[in-house]
């Protein structure tokens, strides 16, 4: 204890070491932030890319989709700074600062894979995107148990496939717009696949199992808009979704009637 007061019961040093603590704590978080900024300038300019799916023409999504490519690098550069500065501590020390930036960045990744996926010739069967190509694509490790570092988490790609779903809800309409009659059928499938899915999951995340919930409500949405193009036969009922023939077919039959008259 310091001579300067005898008749002290605490020791000031150790409130004074508390004191240098929280402020090495304050500038963490603050360089943490910093970084984030980065990131969440990048994701807005990726996300003002990938929004105007919903008002190309299909035949040019695939070519819009590549013009994110390079918002994509950058975003890879912003994490790699985040993690510079967060390697030498404990992952869930300050992971909840930049949890919700992740979720976000993951969306992103999901939806440019959705669309290259369901718009490349052919058709994918599976488009949705795993965590580890979600992680191999942002060049960070996922599910982490026995390492103490960044990673990508389960709760945050769910979040992000959440928020695909959200998008995908919305583009069912806006894909109408464009004369892209056959998206609407290809995202009812999907997001029934996904909704599904979500029914086996135990979840312990509150605002996940919140959000899981949710997809009912989107369900719902994607079925009136089919049920809608079946009613004015832009697109034909019991047509086979997996065959790339019948998927062609759907295409040339899903057109107005001013078209079909043509």
């Amino acid at each position: 204890m310091s001579s300067g007061n005898i008749y002290a019961m605490v020791d000031p040093e150790i409130f004074a070491a508390v004191q240098e603590q929280i402020e090495i704590d304050s500038q963490v978080k603050e360089d943490i932030r910093e970084a984030l900024k980065i990131i969440d300038k990048e994701v807005r300019l990726v996300t003002s890319i990938l929004s105007r799916v919903h008002i190309v023409s299909p035949e040019h999504v695939i070519e819009l989709t590549t013009t994110a490519d390079e918002g994509f690098k950058r975003l890879r550069d912003g994490i790699q700074g985040l993690i510079d500065i967060v390697k030498d501590y404990p992952y869930y020390k300050y992971n909840g600062i930049w949890s919700r930036d992740i979720q976000n960045v993951a969306f992103l990744v999901l939806f440019q894979g959705w669309l290259q996926r369901s718009y490349a010739p052919g058709n994918a069967e599976n488009s949705l995107m795993t965590i580890e190509e979600v992680g191999g694509v942002l060049g960070i490790p996922v599910n982490l148990k026995t390492e103490d570092r960044f990673h990508l988490t389960i709760e945050e790609y769910l979040h992000a496939v959440l928020g695909l779903v959200e998008e995908l809800t919305r583009l069912t309409t806006n894909a109408v717009t464009q004369h892209d009659f056959l998206r609407p059928r290809m995202i009812n499938r999907f997001i029934k696949d996904i909704h599904s899915s979500f029914q086996v999951l135990n979840l312990k995340n509150d605002s996940l199992r919140r959000r899981g919930d949710g997809l009912k409500y989107n369900v719902k949405k994607v079925e009136e808009v089919n049920y809608d193009l079946i009613l004015r036969n832009l697109i034909p009922t019991g047509a086979d979704e997996e065959g790339t023939e019948k998927k062609g077919d759907v295409k040339e039959d899903a057109k107005g009637p001013s078209e079909q008259q043509e």
